[in-house]
């Protein structure tokens, strides 16, 4: 269902830019937390459902017109991924329309975060992976030092994600364990400082959630690797920032990247399991910058 809203019908004197420096129809386009909808088209039709006019709105989310005619018409704003608004526009003897602010609901699923680079906060993300041992029970370990950026694009599949990882930073809570996980046999973090993932696509996947394709580069070895992406909101921090959450996970096989250390220990079970769990905890600040 369109949502119907009254539309504004100010008189307003003339501008230069349009023609014999009329100005037409014109709306700023929002979400509900007041970032502009880039992407947005207005469509206007007459009282007979002729289309009389169709633009895109800029930069700003402003969408604007030329000079109508005067009388009434149906706007329909739309944009992909948001439910579109439907309102009555009634143009002046001058040919202007002002709709004012056009607020558009996200469909299915939670406001995206504003378009923008989103810097990973890594006092407030983990980095954590989980491998089987001995069959019976699971070891957790986390990487204590990392950094990263998410480019917040138009729409979530213009988006994009780089990461980078100290690999020695690797923290299970053994000493013992982390020195051998940072050994040639496991991330061979002397020869390789750097475990990196870029992005290079995302595929719808549901409510809020995404599939982000990508390559990781892990102990010297590039492979395509693609993680489950939950989008859990933006909001304000007690520093004036803005913050989005997400979640993210996925599977790797060690052998993929040449990690083929083991031990048979019996019959048939290996001290160490052949896949890895790893989960991603993020919250990313709007900006450059960390506050």
């Amino acid at each position: 269902m369109y949502t119907s809203h009254e539309a504004a019908h100010t008189s307003r004197p003339a501008e230069p830019g349009g023609p014999a420096g009329r100005r037409g129809l014109r709306a700023l386009i929002r979400t509900k937390d007041g970032w502009p909808v880039r992407q947005a088209v207005v469509t206007v039709t007459d009282l007979t459902g002729q289309q009389v006019v169709r633009a895109e709105a800029d930069a700003d989310g402003v969408g604007s017109t030329g000079p109508l005619a005067p009388g009434t018409y149906t706007v329909v704003v739309t944009a992909a991924g948001y439910a579109p608004a439907a309102m009555t526009a009634i143009a002046t003897a001058s040919g202007a329309a002002e709709l004012g602010t056009v607020v558009l609901a996200r469909q299915g699923g939670t406001d995206l975060p504003p378009p923008g680079v989103w810097t990973l906060d890594p006092a407030h993300c983990t980095i954590a992976a989980t491998a089987q041992h001995l069959g019976l029970s699971t070891v957790r370990g986390r990487f204590t030092e990392f950094g990263g950026r998410i480019e917040i694009g138009p729409s979530p599949e213009t988006s994009a994600v780089a990461a980078d990882i100290v690999a020695a930073s690797i923290d299970t809570g053994n000493g013992m364990r982390d020195d051998h996980l940072r050994s040639p046999d496991f991330l061979n973090a002397a020869a390789y400082r750097m475990i990196s993932y870029r992005s290079t696509g995302l595929t719808p996947a549901g409510t809020d959630r995404w599939i982000v394709h990508g390559t990781l580069t892990l102990a010297g070895v590039a492979r395509p690797v693609d993680l489950d992406l939950a989008y859990l909101g933006t909001g304000p921090d007690p520093w004036g920032g803005l913050r989005a959450a997400f979640r993210a996970e996925t599977e790797l096989r060690r052998e993929d990247f040449a990690m083929t250390y083991n031990q048979v220990v019996r019959a048939g079970v290996n001290l160490i399991g052949a896949t890895l769990k790893v989960q991603l905890d993020i919250q990313a600040v709007q900006g450059v910058s960390l506050p």
